[in-house]
């Protein structure tokens, strides 16, 4: 047995033909059963590629996710993605159009059932799966509804919860949170950013983690 584990942050850049290279909200090359094809394909891929490498703890690359925060989002319900606003992410260090919370939220569906199990069927070695923090997602986000971050916080925790405890139930070893929010926010992240994040991760029994990006909190 290896000394220490190795795994990956969690993402893979996507294949060229999968969506447009060097973007943070790259535009998918297909559509329809295509676009589903590519996104098993490249996920297959990223899942040999770390095999091959020697990687003890695999992931699925994200390589069904056009972003880590609105893969998730994009099955919330409250979330209105015609209704989007410029903000400054991470205390304004760069500009983007986001979606508004109008409504209380909940989940419409299950999130990532369909490519945890896709992963998991095709891999023998322990296998991780990545979600983003709920500080990050309320910094990612416009309020038109909550008017308070960590009550808003504490509403998106609830919905990584239930998300987290499914892919546990799916045969998923290790969930992470990836929170680059926690290195810019730094009172935030005393006062509630913690308790969230424990709130996300309430009942489960398999492995968790957080990842903070080190002093480029995108």
């Amino acid at each position: 047995m290896a000394l220490f584990a190795t795994t990956i942050a969690g993402s893979l850049p996507k294949p060229a033909w999968l969506a447009e290279p060097n973007k943070l909200w790259p535009a998918w090359r297909g559509a329809g059963a295509a676009l589903e094809d590519a996104k098993r394909d490249a996920t297959l891929l990223a899942l040999k590629l770390q095999e091959d490498c020697g990687i003890d703890i695999v992931t699925d690359g994200e390589q069904s996710r056009q972003h880590f925060v609105h893969g998730f989002l994009e099955f919330v319900e409250g979330i209105d993605f015609a209704r989007k606003v410029e903000i400054g992410i991470r205390a304004d260090r760069y500009k983007a159009m986001v979606p508004t919370v109008t409504a209380a939220l909940r989940l419409k569906s299950r999130v990532h059932a369909h490519e945890a199990r896709l992963a998991r069927a095709h891999t023998q070695r322990k296998l991780k799966f990545t979600l983003p923090g709920p500080m990050t997602i309320v910094d990612t986000v416009a309020d038109a509804h909550y008017g308070d971050r960590p009550k808003m916080a504490m509403a998106f925790a609830d919905l990584l919860n239930a998300e987290a405890r499914a892919l546990e139930a799916d045969g998923i070893d290790v969930i992470q949170f990836d929170e680059p929010a926690f290195n810019v926010y730094l009172r935030e992240v005393e006062e509630w950013g913690i308790d969230a994040l424990h709130r996300a991760i309430d009942g489960l029994t398999c492995t968790t983690a957080v990842h903070i990006c080190y002093g480029y909190g995108i």
